[in-house]
């Protein structure tokens, strides 16, 4: 599969593009994108900037990961995120998105204590936040929660393998290596409704066969190239974020360091009299 949903031209400089021209990226084609022969491209995005700059280059979801705990806030884990937050960074990525599918990351206890209780905070994400659909964890476990979602025709993106939320179960971020749970799992959520899966942190050989065994398509992190897609976390493979350095990320550029060679260099020409200069100057 080689072929890619073509991306938008001159969407940041205000080129020729206009709204009517930029065909969004749908549920529709994420379920057709196996047999159009296109992989799809999923990032994180947590802010407007960002989500410009991610949707310009033609990514085709835009995931407001509960990554945002780590990332974004600090902690270790994702744990602590609640779904307001979640809801208010919803908002500022769907302002900077005019092309991409916006996923959102349904929190930690935001849909485990009951399917309706799921359903209402899948709806709050849509209303209140601009989501286009929303992720869950977990297969077997939360097929009843997925179900329930999509029977109010509010799509949802499955995620198997190493689920963060459940790392206190596991006791760390670990590769995950039973086969029969990872395809019950798969199978499940399929089942249930679901128009997409990620699968993380699990052998290639795998997620290859969870994919041939499924028809809707799977979404690879750190999980080979067998299967439809990929997803990062964006701070990982910018080079914004080193506390934890996973073993699947490509980093693709460093600007942690340009940011801090920018910054250095800044503070220099302030301190040296040499900015603001004439040109930065009003008379």
């Amino acid at each position: 599969m080689t072929a890619a949903i073509k991306p938008p031209h001159g969407q940041l400089n205000g080129a020729a593009s206009s709204a009517a021209e930029i065909r969004p990226v749908t549920v529709p084609d994420f379920l057709t994108a196996r047999s159009r022969g296109v992989r799809l491209t999923l990032l994180t995005a947590y802010d407007y900037t960002m989500a410009r700059l991610l949707d310009a280059a033609g990514v085709d979801g835009l995931l407001v990961g509960d990554s945002l705990g780590m990332v974004v806030q600090g902690h270790e884990h994702s744990l602590s995120v609640t779904l307001e937050e979640v809801i208010y960074h919803m908002r500022l990525v769907a302002r900077g998105s005019r092309r991409s599918l916006l996923v959102a990351d349904m929190p930690f206890m935001s849909f485990q204590v009951s399917p309706q209780q799921a359903l209402e905070n899948a709806g709050r994400l849509v209303k209140e936040g601009g989501a286009h659909a929303v992720k869950i964890e977990g297969g077997v476990r939360s097929a009843a929660s997925i179900a329930a979602i999509t029977g109010a025709d509010i799509p949802v993106m499955g995620h198997i393998g190493l689920t963060p939320q459940s790392v206190r179960r596991f006791g760390s971020f670990r590769v995950q290596r039973d086969e029969e749970k990872l395809l019950e799992d798969a199978l499940a959520t399929e089942k249930a409704g679901a128009f997409a899966v990620v699968v993380e942190c699990v052998p290639a050989e795998m997620a290859q066969k969870i994919t041939a065994a499924l028809k809707i398509p799977t979404i690879g992190i750190g999980a080979g190239t067998g299967c439809d897609g990929q997803v990062l976390v964006t701070h990982d493979m910018l080079g914004l974020f080193d506390d934890l350095r996973p073993r699947f990320v490509k980093q693709y550029a460093d600007l942690g360091r340009d940011i801090v060679k920018a910054v250095e260099t800044y503070c220099r020409e302030v301190r040296e009299g040499k900015f603001p200069a004439a040109e930065h100057s009003f008379r």
